[in-house]
């Protein structure tokens, strides 16, 4: 077993589309991150949830958009390669996603980024249902 924190099976990833967590980064910022299937080894991906043309969320809930094997920015429309992160069309083409480490092994996905420490399952806010981050003045 890999050095790391378990964070999915690999079936239910597959059956659900995508899988988001809340990682601290180097410097024990929150950040969010989604696992997505990928046709190559070792047929997972994980990325921080941003779009780095804009700061928009892939998932905010419901599952990242995707289609054929490409994960969509819900603002613009850009698509990213699943498994290299790379844009190559709209807004965010030339951009490529922030990749975070992870191994396979016996159909389970672990945390294996050394930068970057496992917090909780779901995104930023959903440890703290009172948050107001999301209000405007």
């Amino acid at each position: 077993m890999p050095d790391g924190t378990k964070l999915a099976d690999v079936e239910t990833l597959i059956e659900r589309g995508s899988h988001r967590f809340t990682a601290a980064d180097p410097f024990t910022n929150d950040r969010e991150v989604v696992l997505v299937p990928c046709d190559e080894p070792p047929g997972v991906r994980a990325w921080v949830n941003t779009c780095p043309h804009e700061n928009q969320r892939f998932d905010t809930g419901d599952g990242v958009p995707m289609r054929d094997g490409e994960v969509i920015c819900p603002r613009h429309g850009s698509l990213f390669d699943a498994c290299s992160g790379e844009c190559d069309n709209g807004p965010a083409a030339g951009t490529t996603l922030r990749e975070i480490e992870v191994a396979v092994e016996e159909g389970a996905v672990y945390l294996t980024d050394d930068d970057y420490s496992f917090r909780h399952e779901g995104g930023t806010d959903d440890d703290d249902p009172g948050s107001t981050s999301h209000l405007s003045l």
